[in-house]
């Protein structure tokens, strides 16, 4: 799960390689101290998401969008199969969000399920396989292709020739 951010988080004193290891904590059990496979999957993890080269800053210090890659990283080791992200670009500049999209595209395509609430309809309908649509009265479920033809997607993209991808 990759929660939407807030500046709670903002105030965090740890480094980057222990938020990204914390994404363990599941799998280790009773073991009081992580294994060299923790350690091997988060470096991999972070070299995935291009964060290797933070592991040792203090998480507080970085932008928000390596704050996300970092939040996504320790998400990633928790999952193999699933990930639910709320918002996970809000406050990001459009440059980064446009990165932070291509990546979920990247992981999803590698395997992963990503299952986004957002309110980016532009975005859902460029990357997002399907959609569901729960801000009309008559709620939407099916494909991208579909949700582009339907009212629901005319009344916030102002046309289908507008949603089409």
């Amino acid at each position: 799960y990759l929660p939407q951010q807030d500046g709670a988080r903002k105030d965090f004193p740890a480094s980057v390689g222990e938020v990204v290891l914390s994404g363990r904590l599941n799998k280790r059990g009773l073991r009081p101290f992580y294994s060299s496979e923790d350690k091997k999957a988060a470096r991999s993890s972070m070299e995935q998401l291009g964060i290797w080269e933070l592991r040792k800053k203090c998480f507080r210090e970085l932008s928000g969008g390596q704050m996300q890659r970092v939040l996504l990283s320790r998400a990633l080791l928790a999952t193999s199969r699933l990930i639910l992200l709320d918002e996970p670009v809000s406050g990001l500049d459009p440059v980064v969000t446009n990165e932070f999209y291509k990546l979920i595209s990247e992981l999803n395509k590698n395997g992963l399920t990503v299952i986004m609430v957002t309110h980016d309809i532009s975005a859902s309908l460029k990357y997002a396989s399907h959609v569901l649509h729960l801000h009309s009265e008559k709620p939407f479920f099916g494909t991208k292709h579909d949700y582009s033809k339907c009212e629901c997607c005319k009344e916030f993209i102002g046309g289908e020739e507008k949603c089409c991808h």
